[in-house]
């Protein structure tokens, strides 16, 4: 059995092969290295439909790598939004119908019976959050494979785009305020118990 023809992979020049890369065969193959790099042309991201064919292909998916992490940031800021706004609203309804069973009660309730119960979100409620999650994750999951081209460009786009897209979006995890409680039961905490 001939191995050179079992094997889909062209090692490339010497000089190539010793720095770790790899040329996958053939004219318009693709320059994949497992250690840091900074190939601009020929080289491939995920799969080889993304095979970057010059300079400009380089700087653009730079570009786009870039504003796909400050995405993902203001995504992530969204989730946190939608949950603080549907459980400020939880909150409102629980606090004014406990109001208004005081107020038409005759009899002088405990102080624990005016408390609202710990929110759990509805199930519409959870599938939104999910969606959020779910496509967080994915876009997260897709920029390690990324860093994994070990592409100096692609590592530092990566970076930039957090950096900018937490400055933009992160402002409101300095202003929550944790609650301590003695008690850290799941309901003193505020956390959904069903």
């Amino acid at each position: 059995m001939d191995h050179s023809s079992h094997s889909g992979m062209d090692m490339g020049s010497s000089s190539s092969s010793s720095m770790g890369g790899m040329d996958m065969g053939g004219e318009g193959s693709c320059k994949i290295s497992m250690v840091w790099n900074w190939y601009t042309t020929d080289a491939c991201f995920i799969s080889k439909g993304w095979r970057i064919r010059s300079t400009g292909d380089y700087v653009g998916s730079l570009i786009g790598i870039f504003f796909m992490v400050v995405a993902l940031e203001m995504l992530r800021r969204y989730g946190r939004d939608y949950d603080r706004k549907i459980r400020a609203a939880y909150y409102r309804r629980e606090t004014a119908a406990l109001a208004a069973v005081a107020s038409s009660s005759k009899s002088e309730l405990p102080a624990s019976a005016l408390v609202p119960a710990p929110f759990c979100p509805s199930y519409t409620q959870q599938i939104i959050r999910s969606a959020f999650y779910g496509i967080s994750f994915g876009t997260a999951y897709i920029l390690m494979l990324l860093a994994m081209s070990y592409n100096g460009g692609v590592i530092f786009a990566i970076f930039a785009g957090g950096a900018v897209g937490h400055f933009i979006s992160a402002r409101d995890t300095a202003t929550i305020q944790e609650i301590e409680t003695v008690d850290d039961s799941p309901q003193a905490r505020g956390e959904c118990c069903c």
